[in-house]
């Protein structure tokens, strides 16, 4: 990889003497300045606040990436792992940082042959534990960039618990409907334990006291953890983190918390802080894409207790990829403390604003938007007025609740979610009625919504204005389905009307169909009926056809 060379006092000094004092001066100024912004970094380890310019990201990843011994001039390599890159593409896509992070038996360790590629790991596990306390998270202590998404981040937490409680198999888990956190459980090989939810108005709450309940049937020494939950899918709402840990505290029992996309909510960051202060909060993970903007692939696992986020690190076998940390690290140097700040500010105002704007579209379709003030990223509109068209048009093929959302998606609005609340599904070996709803019988099948950070008002308008149409295209297609079916039904009975139902004069019927479809054989059918049965004037039924009598000449009677 190219690097450009770096210019100190002493090289300043010599460009001086080429195009003059003045612009040398100026220039190494110039220098000086972007210096101050890297050594500050280095120094507080903290998110600046206001972001840098790509040219000053790479020309630190630049740096960084010297500091790697596969970028070493003159190294020689000969060892099985050598960071050696086939394609220059693919080492200008990395910036030469080839080692990965971590060794083989701790992921957070720092690799001789990789230096700078070490510090780029920790400096991101610095700046992403100061994002999540700016989200608000101020009680977590430490924080580990996983080279993995959430469910997997979850997988990792769960094994590192299982050594702290060898003989624990149990994992109780409060119910939502998204396969990632349910099959974490399973992969790690620990038995889930489901809390099934309550209804409270439209939200789908978690029951707390069934939970307390299961814990107590099972045996607080037996349970792993509890697993609980932030981010969700409306009408469910986040578990209710404060009581949960409070119970987990008094009880020793470890807590864990699934906050995928719960950096990106105030409400979110505020209970799992709370549960760190009044009571049991082990670890939360979070997702890398989905709450800083990068592509899928990482975690963030956060703690209140930097030897259980080092226990972690220590659990993940062999060295990993480098590439999900250096997307973060690239991204927050990008956006810098007031960057981010923006992005939440402005999602919560279009959550809002969205929420607004869905709620006259919903009534002029006769719908309603979902009341879930509890859960401040997602909302639902319900179905229920489409699928008793739905109903009265008779079912017709290939329209349904679920097709409204494939119109949706064919309109290119991608991200929402149709659940009738009638569909089961198997998930490791465990039946789910109702999936999708987050409990068994969600009184009525609706639409899911999300105001995620990145969005932007624009976003918000075209989704509301083709959501309008596909309404309305909706009712058009349940329209022809329905004259369609009245104009068959109708063909029907006047086929029916017209179909003969007159007798002869002694009351027969008339003759079947195919009869008088061959008219010609009919009547030498009806002429050989008449022959079978004729009588001579003695009463003597006709010889048979093929007898010698039939050819012979008729004689007189000899006593008439």
């Amino acid at each position: 990889v190219a690097t450009p060379i770096t210019m100190n006092e002493a090289g300043f000094e010599l460009v001086a003497g080429l195009v003059g004092k003045a612009y040398a001066t100026q220039a190494a100024d110039a220098r000086r300045r972007r210096e101050k912004r890297v050594r500050i970094l280095l120094q507080q380890r903290k998110l600046p606040e206001n972001g840098w310019d790509d040219q000053l990201i790479e020309l630190f990843l630049h740096e960084i990436s010297v500091m790697d011994s596969n970028n070493f001039v003159g190294n020689v390599g000969v060892g099985e792992r050598e960071a050696r890159v086939a394609s220059a593409l693919v080492a200008r896509r990395h910036y030469g940082l080839g080692h990965g992070v971590g060794r083989s038996g701790d992921i957070a360790a720092i690799q001789p042959k990789a230096a700078g590629s070490s510090l780029m790991a920790r400096l991101t596990e610095s700046l992403a534990l100061d994002l999540i306390r700016l989200a608000g998270i101020k009680l977590a202590t430490a924080c580990i960039v996983l080279p993995l998404a959430t469910g997997m981040g979850l997988v990792m937490t769960l094994l590192t618990l299982r050594a702290r409680r060898p003989g624990a198999r149990f994992v109780i888990w409060p119910r939502i409907d998204q396969k990632s956190c349910f099959k974490a459980i399973s992969t790690a090989g620990f038995v889930p334990v489901v809390i099934q939810n309550k209804l409270k108005g439209d939200e789908v709450v978690c029951d707390v006291e069934a939970l307390e309940g299961k814990v107590m049937e099972l045996g607080p020494e037996n349970v792993l953890a509890v697993v609980t939950t932030t981010s969700c899918f409306a009408p469910r709402t986040p578990d209710p983190l404060p009581e949960i840990a409070k119970f987990c505290k008094d009880k020793s029992v470890p807590h864990v918390v699934n906050n995928a996309y719960g950096l990106q909510s105030s409400k979110c960051c505020f209970l799992v802080n709370e549960a760190i202060r009044v009571g049991r909060l082990d670890a939360f993970v979070s997702s890398t894409d989905k709450n800083l903007l990068v592509p899928v692939g990482g975690s963030l696992v956060a703690s209140p207790d930097p030897e259980f986020v080092a226990a972690i690190s220590k659990t993940y076998p062999g060295r990993a990829s480098g590439a999900p940390a250096l997307d973060v690290f690239i991204t927050l140097l990008s956006l810098g403390s007031t960057g981010y700040t923006k992005l939440l500010t402005e999602r919560k105002r279009l959550y809002t604003y969205l929420q607004e704007r869905l709620v006259p579209v919903a009534e002029k379709h006769g719908e309603r938007v979902l009341k879930t003030r509890g859960n401040g990223i997602s909302m639902g509109i319900t179905l229920s007025t489409l699928a008793a068209k739905i109903e009265e048009a008779g079912h017709p093929a290939g329209l349904d609740t679920k097709f409204f959302g494939s119109m949706l998606f064919s309109r290119s609005v991608s991200g929402t979610r149709v659940v009738t609340g009638r569909d089961a599904k198997s998930i490791s070996g465990v039946d789910f009625v109702g999936y999708g709803a987050h409990v068994d019988n969600y009184p009525s099948p609706y639409l899911t919504v999300a105001a995620a950070i990145g969005m932007v008002q624009e976003e918000a308008d075209v989704f509301i204005d083709r959501l309008d149409k596909a309404f309305a295209e909706f009712d058009k297609k349940l329209a022809k389905a329905i004259k369609t079916k009245k104009m068959s039904k109708a063909t029907d009975e006047a086929a029916a009307a017209a179909a003969p139902t007159a007798v002869d004069s002694v009351g027969h019927p008339p003759p079947p169909i195919a009869t008088l479809q061959d008219p010609l054989r009919a009547i030498d059918e009806a002429a050989a009926a008449a022959a079978a049965t004729a009588v001579d004037g003695a009463g003597h039924l006709p010889p048979p056809a093929d007898s010698d009598a039939a050819n012979d000449t008729p004689s007189v009677p000899s006593n008439p």
